[in-house]
């Protein structure tokens, strides 16, 4: 459960975003190669997501190499073209432009941000591209509702993730639950998310404290939830942050339950917060558990992500898009040769009730969300996570 890839991943990874650059500098020379499928991906590879946005890369390129090693989809090479956009707003517009100019670009895959993705459907970059983004690591209901047509998402969201904490918290009868989370759409959407929960059972908020986004800023969250005396607090916060707080709240002696959304790398939790503050921290999880080998699409993540990526280790977020770029491929597939942006989203409306491996995955015309399926992990004495 390594935080950042090792070096092997590393050297993969780095592979992978030399042919992208190289790709992308071709756009003016209208260079295009022959054959060739591809598919456009904007990650944070730099700032306070970076340690996922490796993974979210990596989780897709085992996949697309394991596909181009059986030559191909319909005999094209599937070709990942990845740019960076630090988990900066105006910079994941920027990049999805550029990669929307291209001609070749067929499909989008695996962005980051709830605030981030929720700028492209209000600056219209996706309605003019006409591309569909498959498997956004994000769970933001400002990315589901109202309906779009453009995102296919394979995760469950943040309000499926809040309602199934808080039920578990209640019926434990904690219920005095506070929220810490970050100061954006994708906090507000958690906050919001937690609320609602609590609402159905006529129950509200002890407190709730915000955090500016990409920074680790927490102290004032800190001093406002220990201060309220909670049962429980849900985080709804990315890693660095997630850990700083709570490292600062158990240092003030903070005894509340603790949990976070989904979009945290518990090694990094453990190693930034340290494994005494880190243990019996529950995590919120909108795919199966990677660990062990007991569904086929586990087997298989585990089996490719050694083959593709020796040394990296398995890891929820790589599993996550690796999930998620298996959709795309079957809808590249169902698309035929030659696929359009038009046609990749006709073929992904298609996958009614399409089985990975051990999870479904549904879509329509009307329906965007592949599952909803959500369960909690808790980190272990060793560091580990448990089911």
């Amino acid at each position: 459960m390594a935080h950042t890839l090792p070096k092997h991943g590393r050297t993969a990874l780095r592979t992978v975003l030399g042919a992208g650059l190289t790709a992308l500098a071709l756009l003016g020379s209208g260079a295009v190669a022959a054959a060739e499928i591809v598919i456009g991906q904007v990650a944070p590879l730099t700032g306070v997501l970076a340690s996922s946005g490796e993974q979210m890369v990596l989780g897709g390129k085992i996949y697309f190499d394991a596909v181009n090693a059986q030559g191909g989809v319909h005999g094209a090479t599937l070709h990942q073209l990845v740019v960076d956009d630090g988990y900066e707003v105006d910079k994941t517009v920027a990049r999805t432009r550029e990669l929307l100019a291209r001609p070749d670009v067929v499909a989008l895959f695996g962005f980051a941000g709830t605030a981030n993705i929720t700028q492209l459907l209000k600056d219209g970059v996706l309605a003019e591209g006409g591309a569909a983004l498959v498997a956004p690591y994000t769970g933001g209901e400002s990315l589901r509702t109202p309906f779009n047509p453009w995102i296919f998402h394979v995760r469950a969201g943040y309000v499926d993730e809040a309602e199934h904490m808080v039920q578990q918290l209640t019926t434990l009868g904690m219920n005095r639950i506070a929220v810490m989370y970050q100061d954006d759409g994708f906090g507000q959407s958690g906050l919001e998310g937690v609320e609602a929960a609590l609402a159905r059972r006529k129950l509200k908020l002890v407190a709730a404290a915000s955090y500016p986004r990409n920074t680790d800023d927490v102290a004032a969250a800190v001093k406002t939830i220990t201060a309220a005396n909670p049962h429980a607090v849900i985080m709804v916060a990315v890693n660095k942050p997630a850990a700083a707080f709570i490292k600062q709240y158990r240092e003030a002696g903070g005894g509340a339950q603790l949990y976070n959304i989904s979009v945290v790398n518990p090694a990094e939790i453990v190693r930034l917060a340290g494994l005494a503050n880190a243990h019996g921290l529950g995590i919120s999880q909108v795919v199966p558990f990677p660990y062990q080998p007991r569904l086929p699409v586990v087997r298989e993540y585990q089996q490719l992500l050694a083959k593709y990526a020796p040394g990296a280790e398995v890891n929820y977020t790589s599993f996550e898009e690796f999930l998620g770029a298996k959709v795309l491929v079957e809808a590249l597939r169902r698309a035929g040769p030659a696929p359009t942006r038009a046609g990749v989203i006709k073929a992904l409306e298609s996958l009614e009730k399409f089985d990975l491996g051990g999870l479904v995955i549904s879509y329509s015309p009307t329906n965007r969300i592949g599952s909803r399926s959500v369960e909690v992990t808790v980190i272990g004495s060793t560091g580990r996570l448990m089911k």
